[in-house]
């Protein structure tokens, strides 16, 4: 095989190959540490500055007219030709205004000289910045963002060989960032399995490659390789102290997990399952299990969590109203005009608590979010449910409306409720899942309209979002959001609506799951939030028992 050839096809294979992350803590000593943090800031202050070079240029873009005409003209046009004389007027316009990727790219290398930064990892942090302006220009961003301080962003290098190189060591594997040379802490079964992959390809760099080729050629095949393809170091302060992980992305899939026994943790169901995600809670159906439960909650500790966060945060506006009286109107409003802000020693202490507890409530949601994730695979292959919608319903209400006291109503709707349960992580961290383990992820179209259906009228009917138990034509009680995860699992491939026929076919026995579910959750005294299901508890929970002594 001639060698432009084999780089051609083995450039096309890294291409079409599946990629995964792994996550592991480095053994670097605290004073490498303190230097990797201090290197983050520098990235965090030379990327603000590009960041404001862009912005400034994007504003002036924005500002013309005849800009703002030709998006309008692009949206509303339909003709292929005509959208195309329209994209490259655009693009002439962000050329003219310095709103490309090779103005940020230039750009970033004087900034990233002045901090003293490498130039790879200079060149990272503009590809993500360059990133955030595409949304800005052509999906549904409005502004680039600025990195407060305080904030750690990642050192990523996306070459192996430069910023971060890789390198293996009396048969162990060693990085490199600048002088300090550092390793990974190895814990568990996975991490030692995914890490002697990567060895092996290491140690046998041009036998892999060679197979993984041919497989391609003759099988049209993407086999697992490990190839380490970059490093990233993740600063994090964990309980007041700083820790760096090391995330190594690697060519192929992940390696599966064993428990102590030997068996394989994650098993893989086959079937449908239809769940309605809301929220708070998510609602499914199978072949072989009905459920409902709250999102993004492991026991009982995640409600107590958030009660702490908004103590917390209370105590914390309490003390900077007090130590900075002249920044606030006699309303309690904060003043328009420039401030400045003192902050007593309390109130540092109040907000390094705080912080670690944002952490731990964020580290047990997405633990809760990856095991029931893997739950929902192993009750079936083919996952169907209903499109995206949490960014819609976390803002708020555009019209002012008036009850019938004669009072505002309030224009807040479920960002609190988004943001402790997280819906849209789940339903990413599902729809991944799904494709890296050969299943299927479906979403319905938006007039499946899966709350509103009653299949024993076969019509649709509406009814208000504070009916949680509601009855169907026949007299049949359900629960709402388990009767649409019911009517998503009913979903008809060919049609792509309700297929009625199965819905009247499974109702009875699925129906009676509901049934034992339901009462399960009332004997077991389960809270599910917004469910309708009524709960007698005999005694009150007293909120004096959690100490809050340390947040007065």
């Amino acid at each position: 095989m001639i060698n432009d050839e084999y780089k051609k096809i083995l450039k096309k294979y890294h291409k079409l190959s599946d990629r995964h992350i792994l996550v592991i803590e480095t053994d670097m000593p605290y004073s490498d540490a303190l230097k990797v943090v201090a290197l983050s800031d520098k990235i965090r202050k030379a990327g603000n500055e590009l960041v404001g070079l862009m912005r400034k240029n994007y504003k002036q873009l924005m500002r013309t007219k005849r800009y703002r005409k030709l998006l309008s003209l692009y949206g509303n046009t339909e003709e292929k030709s005509k959208r195309k004389d329209l994209a490259v007027q655009l693009n002439e316009m962000q050329k003219s205004y310095n709103v490309t990727w090779n103005y940020c790219r230039t750009s970033m290398i004087p900034i990233g000289k002045k901090y003293g930064i490498d130039a790879i990892f200079a060149l990272t942090k503009a590809e993500d910045i360059w990133s955030g302006m595409e949304k800005c220009l052509y999906g549904n961003g409005k502004t680039l963002h600025f990195s407060k301080h305080g904030d750690l962003p990642c050192i990523r290098a996306k070459q192996i060989n430069r910023g971060i190189p890789i390198f293996v060591n009396d048969n162990k594997l060693q990085f490199k960032l600048g002088r300090a040379i550092f390793g990974i802490k190895v814990n568990d079964r996975f991490q030692t399995d995914e890490v002697d992959a990567v060895l092996e390809y290491l140690t046998d760099l041009e036998i892999i490659d060679n197979k993984a080729i041919r497989t391609l050629l003759d099988e049209a095949y993407c086999i697992d390789t490990y190839r380490p393809c970059y490093a990233t170091l993740v600063p994090k302060l964990i309980r007041g102290k700083y820790r760096v992980y090391l995330h190594l992305t690697i060519e192929g899939k992940a390696k599966p997990k064993y428990d102590r026994s030997g068996k394989l943790r994650h098993k893989f169901g086959k079937g449908i399952i239809g769940a309605d995600i809301g929220t708070q809670t998510v609602a499914y159906t199978s072949d072989t299990k009905v459920g409902l439960k709250n999102l993004a909650e492991r026991g009982n500790s995640i409600q107590k969590s958030e009660k702490l966060e908004r103590l917390y945060y209370r105590a914390m506006d309490r003390s900077r109203r007090t130590t900075n009286p002249q920044n606030y109107n006699e309303d309690g409003t904060v003043k328009k005009s420039r401030k400045t802000w003192k902050y007593s020693n309390h109130y540092k202490k109040l907000k390094a608590k705080h912080q670690e507890l944002c952490r731990i409530n964020a580290v047990n949601r997405q633990l809760a979010i990856n095991e029931d994730a893997n739950h929902l695979r192993s009750l079936g292959d083919i996952f169907v449910t209903e499109p995206k919608n949490a960014s819609k319903l976390m803002k708020k209400a555009k019209e002012t409306t008036v009850n019938s006291k004669g009072k505002f109503n309030k224009k807040k709707r479920f960002g609190k409720s988004i943001k402790n349960r997280c819906p849209s992580g789940f339903q990413t961290t599902i729809e991944k899942k799904f494709k890296v383990t050969c299943g299927t992820y479906i979403e319905v179209p938006n007039n499946y309209r899966a709350s509103q259906y009653d299949h024993t009228a076969d019509d649709y009917i509406k009814k208000k979002l504070s009916d949680r138990m509601y009855r169907l034509t026949d007299g049949t009680l359900v629960q709402r959001d388990w009767y649409s995860s019911f009517l998503l699992y009913c979903y008809d491939y060919k049609s792509k609506k309700i297929d009625r026929d199965r819905c009247i076919s499974k109702f009875e026995k699925c129906y009676s799951k509901e049934k034992d579910l339901i009462k399960r959750i009332k004997t077991n005294k389960i809270k599910v939030l917004n469910s309708g299901i009524k709960i007698k508890i005999a005694e009150k929970i007293n909120i004096r028992e959690i100490d809050y002594t340390s947040i007065s």
